[in-house]
């Protein structure tokens, strides 16, 4: 408070030049006070677009005090906090595996804040581990290609000399050579790559080769097959897509098999569209229980496999501007095949 004896004491001038000074004062008190509402302002915002920037980062963020706690994270990280325990317990580890996912860890110390990231590398993990079994798996069908190629030639010889009662053993050898030679065929395309020959095939051809290929497929149960394929022609790899289709009414065989239905049926039926040959294939057998492995390489649903079939048919169906769909109710694959080939 202001001293009234000493106000009483001013003269005129000095009572204006106090009044002038007060009122410079508060003058002054405003901007003050208005530099640090911009200045609060300011710091808000520098604080909201480093939360952003740390946000948009591709992989977990976090940024501890200099106690360990946390000072600032991103989304991905919350998610991944017991993550971050393990990070903080084995300091010297930069690779870590967590709920069947991996992570490479990056540590930086900028004065009193450390600064952590765990990018996920599940993929490229994945990508290793399929480039590795694909080369073994070229390796081993390499070598065994021209043993099984003789014991081949050999079943057949040997089924035109021996007597009646021993030619159903001699045909079941036959039928699981032609499965082997399949799996190699499979093997090495997978693994090598596709070149796609397209021309001109009729449907009834692939309808001949499919109930061709029944003959070598072993199973027990009472299976009606009904291919819908009418006396026309389409655009496209002949052997590949009769390799996609044999593997699809193999996978449906099996999952009638497998089912508890007695009796099987097995339906493939045509559509024509302006860009799209599309065909459907049902089947009356067991359901898929994971659908989300049904096109990963080396992985399969069934209780026999190798897991190469579908994936195969997926990299043959891309190959000729087409793609795959499970459509549910009924059970049945969607297979889109480009009309035009580039």
């Amino acid at each position: 408070m202001i001293d009234e004896n000493l106000l009483n004491s001013l003269n005129t001038k000095e009572k204006e030049l106090f009044k002038k000074g007060l009122n410079d004062l508060i003058e002054q008190t405003y901007v003050i006070e208005n530099e640090y509402k911009k200045l609060n302002e300011s710091y808000a915002s520098l604080q909201n677009f480093i939360k952003q920037i740390i946000e948009v980062q591709p992989n977990a963020l976090w940024v501890l005090d200099e106690n360990g706690e946390i000072f600032l994270q991103n989304s991905d990280a919350k998610k991944l906090e017991p993550l971050l325990r393990k990070i903080l317990e084995h300091k010297n580890k930069k690779e870590f595996s967590y709920k069947d996912a991996y992570y490479i860890v990056k540590t930086v110390t900028q004065t009193e804040k450390t600064i952590i990231s765990a990018t996920d590398i599940t993929e490229e993990k994945r990508q290793e581990r399929l480039i590795s079994m694909g080369q073994v798996a070229a390796h081993l069908s390499h070598e065994i290609r021209n043993p099984i190629g003789s014991i081949s030639l050999l079943a057949s010889t040997l089924f035109k000399k021996v007597d009646t009662k021993t030619k159903p053993l001699v045909l079941e050898m036959r039928k699981s050579i032609w499965r082997v030679e399949r799996i190699i065929k499979a093997t090495l395309l997978f693994t090598k790559g596709l070149n796609v020959d397209a021309h001109s095939f009729s449907l009834l051809a692939l309808k001949d080769d499919l109930e061709e290929s029944l003959a070598y497929y072993t199973y027990s149960k009472d299976i009606t097959f009904d291919f819908q394929l009418p006396d026309t022609h389409m655009i496209g790899d002949f052997e590949l897509l009769c390799l996609v289709f044999q593997n699809f009414i193999f996978n449906a065989i099996d999952a009638i098999e497998e089912g508890e239905n007695e009796e099987g049926m097995i339906r493939i039926s045509y559509q024509k569209e302006a860009d799209y040959t599309i065909f459907h294939i049902q089947d009356n057998g067991k359901e898929i229980k994971n659908k989300n492995i049904l096109f990963e390489p080396f992985k399969t649903t069934k209780t026999k496999g190798n897991g190469l079939g579908l994936a195969l048919s997926w990299q043959i169906i891309k190959a000729h501007g087409g793609d795959i769909a499970l459509k549910d109710n009924p059970k049945s694959f969607e297979i889109k095949i480009g009309n035009t080939l580039v």
